[in-house]
């Protein structure tokens, strides 16, 4: 992970009240990315990236950027926020979902700091672990991947852990393959409620972003058909 700390009159004049998912699309060479808003105060705005060597347009450029280069952005956008009055908040993703997630505990321990939160979060493997908030009422689980598939041991780890009582929220984000099993798994075999449960492919394995957005509007088509909508 790369952190990139954007200044300047545009960034200083964006709204503070965004929400705990929000997200800014960054324009390289007329190519837009999506990427969370880790955090924006002081007239600065924190975006992490995931590199991957010298594979993609963003992780390259973040991991060359210095002072001084600049960026178009567009946004921000958003839609999503803990409540802090649900009894449980499951946190579920890969490292492209770790800044949302760590974004989203902050909102919520802001508002309810004995909050009780489970996170689940898929790194490549020891050494890997991001930066996230603490609280009394936070259990993290780090899924190391090694060489299964992405978001399987991820999907085991959730699908294999105690389900909390009362009143569940629940934030999915990261790969597709991952997203889907556990789409079924909380709206159709623990009923979750369909406005408490947060949940997005960013990605899919082998495929380039623009493959993905190509087939998202089917694979999303075909998860609602397995859960209703």
């Amino acid at each position: 992970m790369v952190r990139v700390v954007f200044g300047g009159p545009d960034v200083a004049a964006l709204p503070g009240d965004l929400f705990a998912d929000a997200y800014v699309k960054l324009v390289f060479d007329g190519v837009n990315r999506a990427y969370t808003v880790r955090r924006l105060a002081a007239g600065e705005m924190w975006i992490d990236f995931v590199v991957h060597g010298d594979e993609g347009l963003a992780g390259p450029w973040a991991a060359s950027a210095s002072p001084g280069d600049s960026l178009p952005f567009v946004g921000p956008g958003g839609e999503w926020s803990p409540r802090a009055s649900a009894d449980a908040h499951l946190f579920v993703g890969d490292e492209s979902a770790l800044p949302a997630i760590a974004s989203g505990l902050e909102a919520l321990l802001a508002a309810k700091p004995e909050a009780k939160a489970q996170v689940y979060a898929e790194i490549s493997g020891v050494g890997e672990e991001y930066p996230l908030p603490a609280g009394p009422g936070l259990e993290v689980k780090w899924v190391h991947r090694g060489d299964a598939a992405y978001g399987q041991l991820l999907t085991a780890a959730v699908l294999g852990a105690s389900y909390p009582e009362g009143d569940v929220e629940a934030f999915v984000h990261g790969n597709a393959d991952m997203v889907r099993p556990l789409r079924r798994y909380f709206l159709r075999d623990k009923g979750l409620e369909r406005g408490k449960l947060s949940i997005s492919g960013y990605w899919r394995a082998g495929l380039t972003d623009e493959a993905w957005r190509a087939e998202k509007r089917e694979f999303n088509a075909l998860m609602e058909a397995e859960t209703g909508a």
